[in-house]
């Protein structure tokens, strides 16, 4: 005879579920994974940035309603991808600057 899981234990794993979709759209979007659809690696800051305080503010309304392993889990998520947008931005201020193509044939 199979055991049924209780709503709190199925809530519990669609919560780390949700967290752990969060961070892999976050993770692409900061340029460190390959886009499944496209298959191609896609940087888009400004949407990260958004992920990241989309978990920002799943944390704070969560205050004082998640199991440790929960928060933990959340914590340690939202602080590793707040190193790596950090990470990415420095990168982007260091990068060189693209040439602007002059329209002339090489001389």
């Amino acid at each position: 005879m199979e055991k049924k899981m209780s709503d709190q234990e199925v809530f519990k794993i669609m919560f780390m579920q949700l967290v752990y979709t969060f961070q892999n759209a976050a993770v692409m979007q900061l340029g460190k994974m390959m886009n499944p659809a496209t298959n191609k690696i896609e940087k888009n800051l400004p949407q990260a940035q958004a992920t990241i305080e989309m978990l920002r503010m799943l944390k704070a309304k969560t205050v004082n309603n998640l199991e440790k392993q929960e928060q933990d889990m959340l914590d340690q998520v939202v602080y590793t991808l707040e190193l790596n947008y950090a990470d990415e931005v420095e990168r982007e201020k260091k990068a060189p600057e693209p040439k602007p193509e002059t329209g002339k044939p090489n001389e």
